[in-house]
């Protein structure tokens, strides 16, 4: 789980590469706004996972699978 609320891009974004150098299947990170949550959304298709965005309340909740 990447917590990445109450950061601003580009932030998020490494936060969630340094996350996948591990090679996992399946990641969560939770951001609070839209923008990172297009640019997360962006960097991890481009790694070629699916992202289901999920709202919980105020925050997004990406689901970042192979």
């Amino acid at each position: 789980m990447v917590d990445a609320r109450g950061l601003s891009c580009p932030v998020p974004v490494i936060m969630t590469q340094k996350a996948m150098k591990s090679n996992e299947d399946y990641y969560e990170v939770l951001v609070d706004s839209a923008t990172p949550c297009e640019n997360v959304t962006r960097y991890a298709e481009s790694q070629g996972y699916k992202v289901d965005v999920e709202r919980k309340g105020e925050d997004y909740l990406l689901k970042i699978s192979k």
